[in-house]
């Protein structure tokens, strides 16, 4: 689970990590709230579960008030990288003197934590790796348990850090490692790491926390939570994965692989997938009644492509809530459906004694998915 920034930077104030201070609004109208606390100019950055923000246009200046509800209504108005915008943070723009880069993750092939660090912070560091790998050294602590700060001194020499940054660094380095052990993170970031009036802080967080650690940790927030639409809530609470995307052909599956096989699919022959929609295996006619009733409420779907291989999951069940679902809700996208597997013989009677055609070839239906999408969009 990768947490927000701001919940990162809380998370670093637990852990005595100095940062800038900073705010959080969801709307123009709670800046008045925190008017007298701001010191301009400020930083405002958009509050999304996605890299190089940015880049993308996801961090913007302001020099006064006025500019700051300007930027402001700007962001939570926007997309970054497809991902709506619903909180942005506000911090002082500081004077930085120097940046660094360290990270904690874990090393797979050595089953241990790795630390990272860079004398040349605030870029991306993968692309470092690449272009100056000489500028970026990794460690395994001597000891599981706990960072050392000789560790960091004799690495930070190696880069050629200045004196004056080393106990700070070495400080910062260790409450990093404690925070990422305690928490089961799979990575904890700062980047950049910025010396500021002479004292380093965190700029920035980047902290991901193992899924299968997370009921170890109620007091953490689940930050996609934030991220999901009401309809993919809607979706987990009956039990379907379900995320929405911007194409126009809802995508319907029993597997995540065969789905995501599907997307392909339409994307291949022109169309664009508008969810990935997951009813698992096994999935009932209630269960698929439902996926289909939350897929219809998505606004601009102008076809629907179910792409069912029946292994524990009968077709008839399928096929039974397929037309179901179709007698309730008349006004629904055409449905395209390839019915496959268990009592797949079953399933095709049932939809053809209601005039719906199941395909046997997954191409052909997915074309099909696509065609009527695109004759749709004239209407």
């Amino acid at each position: 689970m990768k947490l927000h920034e701001y919940q990162g930077m809380d998370l670093f104030s637990k852990y005595g990590i100095p940062h800038p201070p900073y705010h959080l609004v969801s709307s123009v109208e709670e800046l008045v709230y925190i008017k007298n606390a701001l010191t301009f100019p400020v930083v405002v950055k958009a509050q999304v579960l996605v890299g190089g923000r940015g880049k993308a246009g996801g961090v913007l200046f302001a020099k006064d008030f006025d500019e700051l509800k300007k930027v402001v209504d700007e962001l939570l108005h926007k997309k970054i990288k497809g991902k709506a915008v619903r909180k942005v943070l506000i911090a002082p723009k500081v004077n930085v003197e120097r940046e660094y880069y360290l990270g904690i993750t874990l090393d797979r092939r050595a089953k241990a934590p790795v630390v990272i660090i860079s004398e040349a912070g605030g870029v991306d560091i993968e692309e470092l790796a690449k272009t100056s790998p000489d500028k970026i050294i990794t460690f395994h602590p001597y000891t599981t348990l706990e960072l050392m700060p000789f560790e960091i001194r004799e690495v930070a020499k190696k880069l050629g850090f200045p004196k004056e940054d080393m106990p700070a660094l070495a400080d910062i380095a260790a409450k990093l490692y404690r925070l990422f052990r305690e928490k089961d993170a799979l990575l904890a970031e700062i980047n950049p790491l910025a010396r500021v009036d002479g004292k380093l802080m965190a700029l920035d967080s980047v902290v991901i926390i193992d899924d299968n650690a997370l009921y170890r940790h109620p007091e953490l927030p689940s930050a996609e939570d934030e991220e999901k639409t009401q309809l993919e809530k809607e979706a987990e609470e009956a039990g379907i994965a379900f995320v929405e995307l911007d194409g126009d052909i809802g995508v319907v599956g029993c597997g995540a692989g065969i789905v995501m096989a599907s997307m392909d699919l339409i994307t291949y022959f022109g169309g664009r997938p508008a969810s990935f929609m997951d009813l698992g295996g096994g999935a009932t006619k209630d269960k698929t009644v439902k996926a289909l009733e939350i897929l219809n409420k998505k606004q601009g779907i102008r076809s629907i492509f179910m792409n069912i291989f029946g292994g524990i999951t009968k077709c008839d069940e399928i096929a039974k809530a397929i037309v179901e679902f179709l007698k309730k809700t008349p006004d629904a996208p055409p449905v395209v459906v390839r019915l496959i597997g268990t009592n797949d013989d079953i399933g095709r009677k049932i939809l053809a004694d209601n005039g719906i055609k199941a395909y046997m070839n997954m191409e052909k239906a997915a074309k099909k998915a696509v065609e009527i999408a695109y004759e749709r969009r004239g209407q």
